[in-house]
């Protein structure tokens, strides 16, 4: 007679799956667990008995990688843990020493330790038992960023690198600049499983861009946040050189007269020297660094000084024609200079106007109160130096014309307004009107005197005598 056959070769096929469903469910584990290398990984196994009659009598981890499985740890009641993959290393390590919680430790973790692993309990009568775990590690990425050092020049090339390596999962580079620019990226996956990731910031580099500043983004999973790397860029250029300190008065016997070689590149001027259009400098002359210092100024120094600079990039050089001479040269007035001068003449101008009008009011007001009081020895017409202009006296009997800006109405009323104040006695008598006062403007020209007679405007024609100096004055008027 044959072998009996098993439930499951008998057609339940169904109730071997359910037994074998329900079997499953006694080992508990995490089906993926994550871990970062150099980092501890816990890996959960117990062993849930729902029978006393069940028992358990070994637990193994066995580890599958590419298809091949090997025993990683195992543990016996009688003869205690052992770990075949490293023995002695102690990296690998039970949580406890039970046949119920086979909980796996495992640290520092190395990218290798990357795979499936399986928890399998020995137990009777039901046989091996097991649960799988896939062990996933990941690496955080070591990030650099520098400039790759070139030339000025026309054509585009990379000006900075960005590193991101030995990562896992691969990590993703992007570029700030405000330059007008690009980037590439590439991978290479390591022999570990890690990734290493370059990214390169092309521009065509020019001496304006150089000690600018860009920055490379890292994002990656490990990160907890972004990593920003600045980079300063290198652009090498050759020296740019100018000639300081000649202010073109340099004379005969001055004593230290200096030039100043600036010259600037990247890398800096590491030599700087002086020469002349003939070759040799003058006796008189010394260097000192970048500086030439002309100790005493003479015929011999009548010539061009030409500095040279070099750095790795190249050699340029500068001239400075120096013009010697005889004396020193007038110091001209700057532009701040002509401002300021500018200013304090219009000021000083608008006071002499200013203090002008004054003397003009002042001599007039004095004039009129000295009405009244007169010199004899004062000539009316001239000053007994020049003959004296012809005057017509016909013009004296012409009516007094209204002064500007008056008409015949409003002297009329102002002469009613003063009648009218005499007669309430509010004005004396004899007070002089302004119509008055209007003759008077007018016979200031002849010189104050008091007037006599019976004449409205206090002469006669025959009362007035010439003088041997060519001067006019009156024969009855008093004077005061």
């Amino acid at each position: 007679m044959g072998a009996p056959r098993s439930p499951c070769a008998l057609g339940t096929s169904l109730l071997c799956c359910l037994l074998a469903a329900v079997l499953a469910q006694r080992v508990k584990v995490q089906h993926e667990v994550t871990g970062y290398v150099g980092q501890e990984v816990t890996l959960p196994c117990n062993f849930i008995n729902t029978s006393r009659e069940i028992k358990v009598s070994q637990v193994t981890w066995v580890k599958e990688t590419s298809g091949r499985k090997q025993n990683v740890a195992v543990y016996h009641p009688d003869h205690g843990p052992s770990y075949p993959m490293e023995k002695g290393s102690g990296r690998i390590r039970f949580w406890a020493q039970s046949l119920q919680d086979a909980t796996l430790v495992i640290g520092p973790l190395r990218m290798s330790d990357e795979g499936t692993y399986t928890c399998e309990f020995a137990t009777y009568p039901l046989g091996n038992e097991d649960g799988i775990t896939r062990l996933t590690i990941l690496a955080k990425p070591t990030n650099f960023a520098e400039a790759v050092e070139v030339k000025a020049g026309n054509a585009e090339v990379p000006v900075a690198s960005c590193t991101s390596s030995n990562g896992k999962p691969a990590a993703q580079i992007t570029w700030q600049s405000g330059l007008n620019g690009n980037f590439t990226t590439s991978e290479v996956t390591n022999t570990n499983g890690t990734v290493t990731v370059t990214s390169h910031y092309m521009m065509v580099p020019t001496k304006a861009a150089n000690d600018q500043r860009i920055f490379c983004h890292v994002e990656q999973k490990t990160l907890a946040q972004p990593e920003s790397l600045p980079v300063t860029l290198s652009i090498l250029y050759p020296p740019e050189v100018s000639i300081l300190g000649y202010d073109d008065n340099w004379y005969l016997s001055r004593e230290e007269a200096v030039l100043t070689c600036s010259a600037m590149g990247n890398p800096p001027p590491t030599n700087i020297t002086w020469t002349t259009s003939s070759g040799s400098l003058p006796k008189t002359v010394a260097i000192k660094g970048d500086r030439l210092v002309v100790r005493n100024v003479d015929a011999s120094v009548n010539t061009t000084f030409i500095c040279h600079a070099i750095n790795r990039v190249g050699r340029v050089s500068s001239e400075q024609n120096i013009f010697v001479r005889d004396r020193p040269a007038e110091r001209q007035t700057g532009s701040a200079g002509a401002v300021a001068g500018a200013a304090v003449g219009g000021i000083l101008a608008v006071a002499l106007l200013g203090a002008l009008v004054v003397v003009f009011v002042l001599r007039r007001r004095r004039l009129r109160s000295t009405k009244g009081s007169y010199d004899p020895k004062t000539r009316v017409f001239g000053n007994g130096t020049a003959p004296p202009p012809v005057r017509s006296f016909a013009e004296l009997d012409r009516p007094l014309k209204a002064a500007p800006g008056r008409g015949q109405v409003e002297e009329e009323e102002e002469e009613e307004e003063e009648e009218e104040l005499r007669k309430d006695r509010r004005l004396p008598y004899g007070y002089p009107s302004r119509r008055l006062d209007d003759e008077e403007e007018q016979f200031d020209q002849l010189g104050p005197m008091l007037r006599l007679g019976s004449s409205p405007h206090g002469y006669e024609y025959d009362d007035m005598e010439s003088q041997h100096d060519g001067s006019i004055i009156s024969k009855t008027a008093v004077y005061v």
